[in-house]
């Protein structure tokens, strides 16, 4: 049996989507002949909100789970001041002063191995001095866990490879600040290209890589949806009273969300007797949504609801009782939640194809794609290969599609999904995909 050994700072129990990929490593690893050991940070969710990345552990000492099917080594985290600060005093007070530390150690973990994330390589040097592992794997971001793994891979001559859940140089928010550009291009090439290969989730960020790093092996492997967490809710039944959308995770500048509720708006308005919920979960923008939802659309104060970040398995449950799911396009990108809703099988409804605004809000915030000639849009192919939903074209088109789905719901009290071949979406499946690769390359 391989021994692999897996730095992942987001992990259960911390409510990410990003942790729930080693997370999954972890449990199926094992059934494919691969041991893993992964090194993470102890998490509380203590806040339920974005305090629990920053609060400190219950504990000041490492701890560790040892099971049969793997180690989870859990170091501690002790918040730098601009944390302590923001903790204590909440994120409107002190800014000036928590940019200038966090900045100090944005820059300095690069060149010392200080900051919260330095306990991961301290507890994976430790275990390494007594132990034997055949391959080291790395998932980011945080992308200076890169540093720790090449330096790691070079203190004991273990090779490693870098998984990349996100673009790290080539990320849209870095690409547009000059410096930030080409300080991580820099970092990037010296950290990433004595990796022994690469994956990451999608075409897009393989032809990324692949620009940065010439001549690198980079295998795909997508994310996917929890087929337990999917078995456990197989059962619970859409909602049959009232209409439900649901929507899981964050909400990007590029999202046409205003178009969105602008469209239910007049299909309210238009139908007067219409009785429909939109189900928010896990969104990054509640306050900027409540404001928009008083101001611009104060007729969906009753209809709309948000909720804060669940366990997955507590999602999918939520998630379960909806009656169509909505996705705003990434185009380039599959992103998570199609995954959930392709398992969970709710009709989905992707917004846009073709709409104007929609258009404008691309062209002024996505810029994935501005170096590739060709644009794919990825969740457009899941949904017509699996027959898992539809795809509005425009808002026109949108408020046609929820005429139909709603006389739909009035005739049947429910509505239908006939998707097909989602298994191969499933986490497991992408697990053995990995276990393959460690096993053909140490």
């Amino acid at each position: 049996m391989k021994k692999v050994l897996i730095l992942a700072y987001d992990f259960p129990p911390y409510v990410s989507v990003g942790g729930l990929r080693p997370y999954y490593w972890y449990k199926h690893l094992y059934e494919f002949d691969v041991y893993p050991i992964v090194v993470t940070r102890q998490w509380n969710n203590k806040y339920g909100n974005y305090l629990d990345y920053i609060a400190p552990s219950e504990s000041s000492k490492i701890e560790i789970e040892q099971t049969e099917i793997g180690e989870i080594i859990k170091t501690p985290y002790v918040p730098n001041f601009a944390n302590k600060l923001m903790l204590k005093y909440g994120e409107s007070k002190f800014i000036f002063l928590r940019k200038i530390v966090s900045a100090f150690y944005d820059l300095f973990q690069w060149v010392f191995i200080i900051g919260p994330k330095s306990q991961l390589y301290f507890a994976a040097d430790n275990y390494l001095k007594t132990n034997t592992v055949d391959i080291i794997v790395v998932t980011g971001n945080p992308f200076i866990l890169f540093k720790y793994a090449s330096k790691l891979s070079k203190k004991y001559s273990i090779p490693w490879f870098a998984d990349y859940r996100d673009s790290w140089s080539q990320d849209i928010f870095i690409k547009n600040n000059f410096f930030s550009k080409h300080w991580n291009t820099f970092l990037e090439k010296k950290y990433s290209q004595n990796s022994l290969l690469s994956i990451t989730v999608g075409d897009l960020y393989k032809k990324q890589i692949n620009s940065l790093l010439n001549n690198k092996t980079i295998f795909i492997i997508p994310n996917g949806y929890d087929s337990e967490a999917i078995q456990n809710v197989s059962k619970i039944n859409q909602t049959n009273e009232i209409l439900n959308i649901g929507y899981a995770g964050t909400i990007y500048e590029w999202h046409p969300i205003k178009s969105f509720l602008n469209v239910v708006s007049n299909f309210i308005t238009k139908n007067k007797s219409v009785e429909l919920r939109i189900n928010f979960y896990g969104i990054n923008i509640e306050s900027e949504l409540n404001k928009m939802i008083s101001i611009e659309f104060p007729d969906l104060k009753s209809t709309t609801f948000i909720f804060p970040k669940k366990t997955n398995h507590i999602l999918m449950q939520l998630l379960a009782k909806n009656n169509i799911m909505l996705l705003f396009n990434d185009y380039d990108v599959s992103g998570t939640k199609i995954f959930d809703y392709l398992g969970l099988k709710r009709t989905i409804i992707l917004c846009y194809k073709d709409d104007m605004g929609a258009k404008e809000l691309k062209n002024k915030f996505y810029k994935l794609h501005e170096n590739n000639s060709t644009v794919i849009d990825v969740q457009e192919d899941i949904i017509n290969n699996t027959n898992s939903g539809v795809v509005a074209k425009d808002a026109n088109h949108l408020l046609i599609l929820l005429e139909n789905f709603y006389a739909e719901f009035k005739k049947n009290g429910f509505i239908k999904c006939n998707s097909i071949n989602t298994e191969q979406f499933s986490r497991k499946f992408q697990v053995q995909k990995l276990a393959e690769i460690i096993k053909q390359n140490c």
